[in-house]
Formats: C-alpha cells, sequence, structure tokens
C-alpha cells in the first residue's frame, strides 16, 4: 500500500468496507476540528450517512449541518467539504457511484494541510 492509498489522513482516517466495480463504500471518521479539502470529483457521485456527531457539510454554495441519522446527496463534479467543528469524533458512511473511485478523482481547492 503507497502513502496515497493509506486511510490514515491529518483530518481523521476510513476503512473502505466495499470495494466493487460499480461501488465503493467507506466507514469515514474525522477527528475534532478535522476538515476534509475543499474538492469535487469529475467521475463519482457520494452519498453520506451520518453514525455519530456533529458537522457542517459544503455542498456548492450550500451549508448542511449534519448529525446522526442524516444523510446527503453529492452530486457528480459538486464542490463540497465535511468539517467536524465538535469535541468529538464524527463518523459516517460514504458510498461511491460512478466509474471510477481512485482517489486521484480528487479535485482539490482548499486543503488545511498542504495537499494542493
Amino acid at each position: 500500500m503507497t502513502d496515497d492509498e493509506s486511510p490514515q489522513r491529518p483530518w481523521g482516517y476510513y476503512e473502505v468496507l466495499a470495494d466493487e466495480s460499480d461501488h465503493k463504500v467507506k466507514r469515514m471518521t474525522i477527528f475534532p476540528g478535522g476538515r476534509l479539502s475543499l474538492q469535487r470529483h469529475q467521475r463519482r457521485t457520494e452519498h453520506w450517512y451520518v453514525i455519530q456527531g456533529q458537522a457542517t457539510a459544503t455542498l456548492g454554495s450550500e451549508t448542511v449541518r449534519l448529525s446522526p441519522g442524516s444523510s446527503v446527496d453529492v452530486p457528480l463534479r459538486t464542490v463540497h467539504r465535511i468539517e467536524n467543528l465538535s469535541d468529538a469524533p464524527f463518523v459516517y458512511i460514504e458510498v461511491h457511484r460512478g466509474e471510477y473511485f481512485g482517489e486521484d478523482d480528487i479535485e482539490r481547492f482548499e486543503d488545511d494541510y498542504g495537499r494542493i
């Protein structure tokens, strides 16, 4: 496994639950105060289902509060981000659908960890 494929990230970590030709499923954990890069994907959509914690999602120009039991769809090419502003871990299930699920399909616009 290369560094690009490692599930450990500066914002938290993930576990791949399924990796099939037509979908990929990850269990994502974001550390308190962590946030993913502001990004979009050209080749996949995402569906997020919240398991634990509170966070804020950016979807295009919209901001959405996330809590356990809530879900959100991220359409193809939509700029998005999740930010955990709480003092507890934020956990959600992320389902990818599309033609390609590689990490190199991430186009970053802003990143707190210097990955642009």
